[in-house]
């Protein structure tokens, strides 16, 4: 058994977004961290892995750089990585992405009693399509939102989380599960594991090697082939300082319903 799981690096949407002239996101210029629901997926792929020994693969489409991610990954107990990286990935939509991460997955192989993790939703696009593009294009069962996972066998019993409540579902092997940021609380990287991360194996994806599955076409990967595309990105603008009245006397209330009536919200 094995446990594949999907993991973006993300720009930290908390500092400031570079926007390059043709108004995409400069993701080289930008602060980076891992994606929150997919820290959520490698944490619930280690449990698994501390209650059966299973495998722990974790697969991230992006540049270069993207490594120090994955050894970060290594270092928390997964047992191996693969970066899939090429410039004729760039650009990619949720649809084109999905046929790459697709391709890569078919690549590692899905045997009967794999289970594939992923997010829920990246915070840089949060579309929440992945996950879901990737299941079809594998033909895998699939179950969304998980807030909490039991394995029974060769199946999952997946608490799935809805507006008003949850849904329980089973799901037999090999299957995909996207899971919620609340599903479990991320470990962090142990001494011995940042001392063997680099020991560990770590692939390299690129055209080449993907290029011979049905899924890699030009005009299905990359920007040629993304439906959609980004008209623009932009840095929210910064909110002014606030202001506090301290006191609950009369000067005070008087001096709030002032100055809510020359903002003219009252």
């Amino acid at each position: 058994m094995k446990c594949i799981v999907c993991v973006k690096q993300v720009p930290d949407t908390s500092g400031v977004v570079a926007v390059k002239e043709n108004g995409t996101m400069d993701r080289s210029a930008m602060a980076t961290i891992t994606n929150h629901d997919d820290m959520a997926a490698v944490e619930a792929a280690l449990r698994l892995k501390d209650e059966t020994g299973c495998k722990v693969i974790v697969v991230s489409m992006g540049p270069p750089p993207a490594e120090g991610m994955l050894r970060e990954l290594l270092a928390m107990g997964a047992d191996e990585a693969v970066l899939v990286s090429g410039r004729e990935f760039g650009g990619s939509d949720t649809y084109a992405t999905s046929q790459i991460l697709a391709a890569a997955i078919n690549k590692i192989g899905v045997e009967q009693d794999d289970i594939v993790l992923c997010g829920r939703q990246a915070i840089d696009g949060d579309t929440a399509q992945v996950g879901p593009q990737i299941a079809e294009k594998l033909g895998l069962p699939q179950i969304s939102y998980a807030e909490k996972i039991t394995l029974d066998g060769n199946a999952l019993t997946v608490q799935r989380q809805l507006e008003d409540g949850y849904m329980l579902l089973k799901v037999q092997t090999p299957c995909l599960i996207t899971c919620l940021k609340e599903l479990n609380d991320a470990r962090y990287m142990s001494v011995d594991g940042i001392m063997t991360c680099y020991q560990k194996p770590l692939a390299i994806f690129d055209y080449q090697a993907l290029k011979d599955d049905p899924l890699i076409d030009n005009d299905t990967i990359g920007l040629k082939g993304s439906p959609t595309n980004v008209y623009k990105s932009f840095s929210p603008p910064v909110k002014g300082a606030g202001m506090m009245l301290e006191g609950a006397d009369k000067a005070t209330v008087n001096q709030l319903v002032t100055l809510l009536n020359d903002k003219h919200i009252i």
